[in-house]
């Protein structure tokens, strides 16, 4: 390898958004990283499931496609 083009690969400190911290490595600049979700917090890791209102998005798409029908009919 050439020396003097390759970052540093140094120990960092990763914190996510729910309060736990692991040490890895990386080359990230600073020795620290901020996530909003990890291992510990993730609905696919913990199992854990959201909720999301698709109805209301199913409703307004059908809202907004049935003005452009109408207008094709006439």
């Amino acid at each position: 390898m050439k020396a003097n083009i390759h970052p540093e690969y140094v120990t960092t400190q990763v914190t996510c958004s729910c309060g736990n911290s692991f040490t890895t490595r990386s080359t990230a600049k600073g020795g620290s990283i901020h996530v909003e979700t990890c291992s510990a917090c993730h609905p696919f890791y913990t199992g854990k499931q959201r909720v999301l209102d698709t109805a209301g998005r199913v409703a307004k798409f059908q809202q907004k496609y049935a003005k452009v029908q109408a207008k094709k009919a006439k």
